[in-house]
C-alpha cells in the first residue's frame, strides 16, 4: 500500500495508517486473503456517513439561512448520493487503490459506483478518527462543497423524475411515461432496465436494482439527451 501517494491524493497525512488501510478494504478482500491482519472498511463507512450528514447539514445551514428545512434536507440528499459520491471518489482516484476480491474488481455500472461512494465515507470516518471533526470536514470540502452551486441553481436537488416531467411538459406539453423493458436476475437480486418515453418515443434507459432506482437514472439520462 502506497500511503504517500494516496495521501497525497486525499490532501490528509495520517497518524495511524492502519486506519486508512482499513478504509480501503473491502469486506470482500479478506474472504480472499485470510493473512491479512486488518479490518474492513464498514464500520468506518457507517460512521464515515453520519460525519458525513452532519458536517453537509452544517454547511447547507449556514450557506441559505433562508431556505426552509425541508428543500435544504433535498439539497443535501442531492450532494451525498450515490453518484455524487462515487464521482468524488473518481476524481481522487480511490478505485485504483480500493481492496476487494478479484470478482468485486470487475464489477461496472451501479455496482462500482456504490463501491466507490462507500469508500468515500469510509476515509471521512477514517479521517474524523485518526484527526478529528476539522480534518473530516477539510476533506468534504475540498470535494462536496463546490457541486452545491450546480445543484442549487440547476434544482438539481429535485428528483430527475420531476425535473424531465416539469421540462418535459413546459418544452413539449407532453407528460413522460416509463415502462419496464426487462429484468434479470433471481429474486434476491433483481435488476430492471427502465425506459423513459416521451409518448411513444423512447428517449432514454436506466437500470437499477428496484424500477424507482431505474426510473430515475432513466429520467436523468433522458434530461441529458434532451439537453433540459
Amino acid at each position: 500500500m502506497k500511503y504517500s501517494v494516496i495521501e497525497e491524493l486525499l490532501g490528509v497525512t495520517f497518524l495511524d495508517k492502519t486506519k486508512l488501510l482499513t478504509a480501503l478494504t473491502h469486506r470482500s478482500y479478506l474472504n480472499e486473503h485470510r493473512e491479512a491482519k486488518q479490518e474492513h472498511n464498514e464500520r468506518y463507512e457507517f460512521l464515515g456517513d453520519a460525519v458525513l450528514e452532519l458536517i453537509v447539514t452544517d454547511y447547507l445551514f449556514r450557506e441559505y439561512p433562508h431556505k426552509p428545512e425541508g428543500e435544504l434536507t433535498a439539497i443535501r440528499s442531492a450532494l451525498v448520493n450515490t453518484v455524487s459520491l462515487a464521482d468524488a471518489s473518481t476524481r481522487l482516484g480511490l478505485g485504483d487503490y480500493l481492496l476487494m476480491s478479484k470478482g468485486e474488481t470487475k464489477d461496472t455500472g451501479r455496482a462500482r459506483q456504490y463501491l466507490l461512494a462507500d469508500v468515500f465515507e469510509a476515509i471521512a470516518g477514517a479521517i474524523f478518527l485518526d484527526q478529528g471533526y476539522d480534518a473530516a470536514r477539510d476533506y468534504i470540502a475540498r470535494n462536496l462543497f463546490e457541486k452545491t452551486k450546480e445543484i442549487v441553481e440547476k434544482e438539481l436537488w429535485k428528483d430527475a423524475k420531476s425535473r424531465f416531467q416539469e421540462r418535459a411538459q413546459d418544452k413539449v406539453s407532453i407528460t413522460p411515461t416509463y415502462e419496464t423493458i426487462r429484468q434479470t436476475g433471481p429474486d434476491h437480486a433483481r435488476q430492471f432496465v427502465i425506459g423513459a418515453f416521451l409518448g411513444s418515443n423512447l428517449i432514454a434507459e436506466g437500470e437499477g436494482f428496484s424500477k424507482q432506482e431505474a426510473e430515475q437514472v432513466a429520467a436523468e439520462r433522458a434530461l441529458a439527451k434532451q439537453n433540459w
